[in-house]
């Protein structure tokens, strides 16, 4: 587990906030944050742009997790949540907000290094899979345009598609481009035009 981790915590109790503190310092950590409210959420992570956000809460609602969701851009960073009790809506909504780990009973200071290696580890893969997700949703992108394409081409030139392709290829290569780039160029064109 990394030591260099900048790790922000929200807890409303200012003597609970400083145990924790005191926990995350011991387990090695040492660039830490508290803030007593999810409201200065936004401007902290403007200002410390932590790894990983802790909020420690007794009873969450909704509005408090739609805006971690929204303020938080959990994309970017892991969000582990303590709260003291839950109900299945809450925690839905919890993990549809981005939260990385939602520990229900509240944060005891002897798992809070395992908390943050679990949320850590859940996020990362899931913006892997983020990744994947959006890579293969472009590559289909990409594969619709270059079709476009190809059809502009076959259309026009009365060429079969094998054909088509090989003059987008030859094209690209030529100007130093991508295949998708040139199959773009051409349907834009050929929007322009039509």
């Amino acid at each position: 587990m990394r030591k260099d981790l900048r790790i922000l915590v929200v807890e409303a109790d200012r003597a609970k906030a400083e145990n924790i503190i005191d926990a995350l310092q011991d387990a090695g950590w040492s660039e830490l944050h508290a803030i007593s409210h999810v409201s200065g959420l936004e401007h902290s992570i403007e200002e410390h742009a932590p790894d990983i956000v802790l909020i420690d809460m007794a009873n969450p609602d909704r509005d408090t997790l739609e805006h971690i969701g929204a303020v938080s851009n959990t994309r970017s960073r892991a969000v582990a949540m303590f709260v003291d009790q839950t109900d299945p809506h809450l925690t839905q909504a919890a993990l549809a907000a981005g939260v990385s780990a939602y520990v229900v009973d509240g944060l005891q200071m002897n798992r809070i290094k395992s908390v943050i290696e679990t949320a850590i580890a859940r996020f990362q893969m899931m913006r892997k899979m983020q990744s994947e997700l959006d890579a293969a949703k472009q590559a289909l992108e990409d594969r619709k345009t270059i079709d476009r394409a190809k059809g502009i081409l076959m259309r026009r030139r009365s060429i079969p598609e094998d054909e088509a392709y090989k003059l987008l290829r030859k094209a690209a290569m030529d100007q130093g481009r991508k295949v998708i780039d040139v199959a773009q160029a051409l349907v834009t064109a050929s929007d322009l035009l039509a």
